[in-house]
């Protein structure tokens, strides 16, 4: 098991494609199959449903609500102190505090936009994320 803020970008992905093997899609299924705890903050899931309600993205009202349970249901909410990093999209900085704020417990940040972040070696692609699970780099 791995704790994982995941970015609401991986969300978005995985709820698009069409490709039930894709990285993204495997990262969701991980949350539920017990393989990663999200870690997250009440304004991550603010941003998961504001992001995730958008109108272009036409997710029903009832996947939305699966998405916010999930992470509720078998994540671990973190309260971050401030870590002072200026991010180039300054909305993304509750996502890598509260990473941050586990990193004792070797937390990651999931996300597809790592040009978001600074380059740290715990913040990863879905793709990667799946790589550390399925190889036990842990």
């Amino acid at each position: 098991m791995v704790y994982a803020v995941i970015d609401t970008n991986v969300f978005v992905a995985a709820l698009l494609t069409k490709n039930s093997n894709s990285a993204t899609v495997k990262v969701y299924e991980a949350i539920a199959d017990g393989k990663i705890t999200p870690l997250y903050h009440q304004l991550i899931l603010n941003e998961y449903a504001e992001v995730l309600s958008r109108p272009k993205f036409k997710f029903s009202k009832e996947k939305i609500k699966a998405v916010l349970e999930l992470i509720v249901k078998y994540g671990v909410e973190v309260f971050p102190k401030p870590t002072g990093e200026i991010l180039i999209d300054m909305d993304d900085l509750i996502f890598y505090e509260v990473a941050m704020e586990k990193r004792e417990d070797d937390s990651y940040l999931v996300t597809g936009n790592q040009k978001h972040y600074p380059v740290r070696d715990f913040i990863v692609t879905p793709a990667e994320m799946m790589e550390i699970i399925e190889n036990g780099m842990l």
